[in-house]
């Protein structure tokens, strides 16, 4: 009989690739792969585990899943969480314009301008992580770090493009931008 594996497991399925384990029923796993989304797998099916971790008899919510999962991700795949649109920018489009007559306006989908923010918004937090764990010493961290904040504070102007709150950039507390 094939081993059993537990919520948190990591596989590579020779159809989807790489994938993490979210849940266990009795005949098969719910597996996300990184490019498949989500599938339904037999326990049989003979896929290459490449990290196992045990089944635990605790019952485990869905949210801790998915939290886990996220984490998993972005730590094996460099995968960045995926951060919503607001609705009402949807299909929409940036045109930029100058003010030349002679010149032409540049056009480019919402969607692939707010892709940019966001990706800009986490390397900035790779390279906050990586200030705070460098051998740097306190002050010269301080100084990057403010610096960084302040970046953060500057970017503030794009908030109006994120569907929800808690994913927006923050300057420095309590003071306008």
């Amino acid at each position: 009989m094939n081993q059993i594996l537990g919520i948190g497991s990591r596989i590579s399925h020779s159809d989807y690739g790489d994938g993490v384990v979210i849940n266990v029923k009795s005949t098969a796993y719910t597996i996300t792969f990184m490019s498949q989304g989500t599938k339904q797998i037999k326990i049989d099916y003979p896929f290459k585990v490449i990290e196992v971790v045990e089944p635990d008899s605790d019952l485990v919510s869905m949210l801790d899943v998915e939290m886990s999962l996220a984490k998993v991700l972005q730590k094996w795949a460099d995968f960045t969480e995926i951060i919503p649109l607001g609705d009402k920018w949807k299909g929409g489009k940036l045109i930029l314009k100058p003010g030349r007559a002679d010149l032409s306006s540049k056009e480019m989908p919402i969607d692939a301008f707010f892709h940019k923010i966001v990706m800009t918004r986490d390397r900035l937090r790779v390279l906050e992580q990586r200030v705070n764990s460098s051998k740097m010493d306190d002050e010269e961290k301080v100084n990057i770090q403010q610096y960084i904040t302040k970046i953060y504070g500057s970017l503030t102007s794009f908030n109006v493009l994120f569907k929800l709150p808690e994913h927006q950039f923050v300057g420095e507390k309590g003071v306008e931008n």
